[in-house]
C-alpha cells in the first residue's frame, strides 16, 4: 500500500492549501497568480549538479540566479545524503541576497530507477525590493499521480465551472500550481 493518500484526496488538500495560504497572508499580502520576476531578463544563470554547492561568493551578484539538479534523492545509492550536505549551502546563499531566482527539478525515490515518491520542477524567486515572491511548481507528481491545481481545475471544470476558472489562474495544466505573495520591507533592500 503507497504511504500516499488517494488522488482525489491529495487534490482536495492542494486547493485546501492555496485557500489557506491566500487567507493567512491576509489583504496586505493577498495571494495572486504566479509571474516571472521584473528581474529575469537581467539573469546570468548558474547551474549545479546532484549534490553541488553554489558558489560562496555568488550572493554578491545581483541578481542571484541558480539551477540545481536534485533528481538522485535516493537511499541506496548516497543521493539523499549528498542532497542534505549541499543544501544548507543554498539556503545561506540565498538569505541575505535581494532578489533570487531558482530553478530546479527535484525527484524522490527510495532506489535507483524505482517509482518516485515525489517529482516536480520548481520555480522560486523573490525580489525583496519589489516586496514580491512567488514559485510555480509543473510536473508535480506523487507516487506517480499528477497532483496540483490543474488536475483539480480538470476536476471541477464539469459541475462547478466558476470556481474552476478562478482556480485556473492558479495552474491549469496537470500538476501545476503557482502563485505570488506580497514581502514585507527590508532595511536590507530598500526600493530604488
Amino acid at each position: 500500500m503507497s504511504p500516499f493518500p488517494r488522488p482525489a484526496r491529495l487534490l482536495t488538500a492542494v486547493a485546501a492549501a492555496l485557500v489557506a495560504l491566500t487567507v493567512a497572508a491576509g489583504p496586505a499580502a493577498a495571494t495572486e497568480p504566479y509571474t516571472e520576476p521584473g528581474f529575469a531578463g537581467s539573469c546570468a544563470w548558474h547551474s549545479y549538479g546532484e549534490g553541488e554547492t553554489p558558489d560562496p561568493w555568488l550572493w554578491l551578484t545581483d541578481p542571484v540566479c541558480v539551477e540545481y539538479s536534485k533528481r538522485d534523492i535516493t537511499l541506496d545509492n548516497g543521493g539523499a545524503v549528498r542532497f542534505l550536505l549541499a543544501e544548507p549551502s543554498r539556503f545561506a546563499l540565498a538569505l541575505p541576497v535581494c532578489r533570487y531566482y531558482q530553478r530546479d527539478h527535484w525527484s524522490v525515490q527510495a532506489t535507483t530507477g524505482a517509482v518516485p515518491y515525489v517529482t516536480w520542477n520548481g520555480r522560486y524567486w523573490f525580489d525583496k525590493r519589489a516586496r514580491r515572491a512567488a514559485m510555480r511548481l509543473t510536473d508535480f507528481r506523487v507516487d506517480g499521480v499528477s497532483v496540483g491545481i490543474g488536475d483539480v481545475v480538470t476536476a471541477l471544470r464539469p459541475r462547478l465551472p466558476e470556481v474552476a476558472d478562478v482556480l485556473a489562474a492558479y495552474g491549469d495544466e496537470a500538476g501545476e500550481t503557482g502563485l505570488s505573495i506580497a514581502l514585507p520591507y527590508s532595511l536590507f533592500c530598500p526600493a530604488r
